[in-house]
C-alpha cells in the first residue's frame, strides 16, 4: 500500500508536469478536434437561425439547444484511455518483464511521427493548404454514422479515446521509472497497481490545466481556432524537437544552438594526463533534476574513456540517459555513480547524449 501512495504521489507533483511536457501535444490535439465539432455545429445553428425561411419556433429551438463548447468530456475521455492504457501496460509489464520495453530510438521515432502530425494538424487547423487536411484523424465512416446516430450532442469520443491510448507509447521519464519498477514486480496484478495510481496521480495536473486553457478560449470563440492550432503548432515542434536530441541528430535546436549560446564546459582533458592513466580519461556529469551539469564535456580522442554519471536525489528523466550514436541507455539509481565505458573516438568527434525524453541535453567533445 505504501507504493501506490508513494506511486500516486509522484504522479501528482513531478510526474504530472513531466508527463505534460511531452504528452500535452496530444491532449491538445484531442481538445482542437473537439472544437473544430463543436464550432461546426455552432455556425449550422446560426445558419439555420438566419436563414428566413425558418419560422420564430425554430430560431428559439435552434438557440436553445445550441450547445456550448464542451470542453471538460474530451478531456476527461482523454485521461480515461491514459489510465487504462498504462494499468494494462503494468500488468504487462509485470508479466512479461522487459520484453515491451522501448529502446530509445523506437521512442524518438514515435515522437517525430506523432510532432510531424501535429504540425500538419496545426496547418490544417490555420487553412494553410488542404493537403493538410490528410492530417485530421477520422473514424471509419460506418462507425461515424452509428455515433451521429447515438450521440445526442454530436461529440466525437474516438478522437480523445485514441490519442490518450496513444500516450503509452512516448512515457516521459518519471514514467518510464514507474514502468521499471512495475517491471520489478514480476506480478501483472501488482505491476496493473502501480501503473494506475502513477497515473491516476498525473491526471489531476492533465485536467486542470487543459480545462483552464479551454476556458479562457471559450471567451474568445472567433480566436479560439487560431489559438490552439498555435498551441498545437508549437508543441509539435517541441515534440519533433525532442525526437531528434532522442536520435543525437545535429540538427536539433539544441545543437544548432549550443555552439551561440554559452555553455557550461568542463575543463579540458590534458593529453599526458589522459594518456599516463591506465584506465584512460576519467570525466564526470552531474545528473541533476533540471538537466546534466556540465552541458559541455571535453575528452582525449583515440584512448578509452570513463564517464562517471552522479545522481543525488534525482527523480526527473535526466534520469533516463541516453547515449545514441553508442546507442546506450540507462535508468540512473536516484542516488549513485554509474560508470560508462566510451570506446577510443576520433579526434573531433561529438558525441551527444540527452534524456529520454530528450529535454535535457549535453554534449562530449573528443579533442586531439
Amino acid at each position: 500500500m505504501n507504493e501506490l501512495l508513494l506511486a500516486f504521489i509522484t504522479g501528482l507533483t513531478t510526474g504530472g508536469l513531466s508527463c505534460l511536457a511531452v504528452q500535452g501535444g496530444l491532449l491538445a490535439s484531442s481538445l482542437a478536434h473537439q472544437i473544430e465539432q463543436d464550432l461546426l455545429v455552432q455556425n449550422s445553428a446560426r445558419q439555420k437561425s438566419a436563414n428566413p425561411r425558418t419560422s420564430a419556433k425554430n430560431i428559439n429551438k435552434d438557440k436553445s439547444s445550441r450547445p456550448h463548447l464542451n470542453t471538460a468530456l474530451p478531456i476527461l475521455l482523454f485521461l480515461s484511455a491514459k489510465l487504462v492504457a498504462y494499468t494494462l501496460l503494468g500488468a504487462l509489464l509485470g508479466f512479461l518483464g522487459s520484453f515491451l520495453t522501448f529502446d530509445p530510438r523506437t521512442r524518438a521515432l514515435l515522437m517525430v511521427v506523432i510532432g510531424v502530425f501535429m504540425i500538419g494538424n496545426g496547418l490544417r487547423m490555420l487553412n494553410v493548404h488542404p493537403i493538410f487536411r490528410y492530417f485530421n484523424i477520422e473514424p471509419p465512416k460506418f462507425i461515424t454514422r452509428y455515433i451521429r446516430r447515438t450521440a445526442k450532442n454530436g461529440t466525437d469520443l474516438l478522437t480523445p479515446l485514441f490519442l490518450g491510448a496513444l500516450t503509452v507509447f512516448i512515457p516521459c521519464g518519471v514514467t518510464q521509472a514507474m514502468m521499471a519498477a512495475a517491471l520489478g514486480t514480476g506480478d501483472p496484478v501488482a505491476g496493473a497497481a502501480l501503473m494506475f495510481a502513477f497515473t491516476l496521480g498525473t491526471s489531476p495536473v492533465f485536467f486542470l490545466v487543459a480545462y483552464l486553457t479551454m476556458q479562457i478560449g471559450a471567451r474568445l470563440e472567433s480566436l479560439m481556432m487560431s489559438f490552439v492550432a498555435i498551441v498545437v503548432l508549437v508543441l509539435g515542434f517541441v515534440t519533433v524537437n525532442s525526437g531528434l536530441n532522442l536520435m543525437g541528430s545535429p540538427i536539433s535546436f539544441a545543437s544548432l544552438t549550443r555552439g551561440i549560446a554559452p555553455a557550461a564546459e568542463s575543463t579540458p582533458v590534458p593529453a599526458n594526463v589522459a594518456a599516463s592513466s591506465t584506465d584512460g580519461s576519467q570525466i564526470e556529469l552531474n545528473v541533476e533534476n533540471n538537466g546534466y551539469f556540465p552541458q559541455r564535456l571535453r575528452a582525449q580522442a583515440n584512448i578509452p574513456v570513463s564517464l562517471n554519471l552522479i545522481t543525488e536525489n534525482t527523480h526527473s528523466c535526466a534520469r533516463d540517459f541516453v547515449i545514441p550514436a553508442l546507442n546506450y541507455y540507462q535508468l540512473l539509481p536516484a542516488s549513485g555513480i554509474v560508470k560508462v565505458d566510451i570506446p577510443p573516438q576520433a579526434p573531433g568527434t561529438v558525441l551527444r547524449f540527452t534524456c529520454s525524453m530528450g529535454m535535457y541535453t549535453g554534449e562530449i567533445v573528443f579533442e586531439g
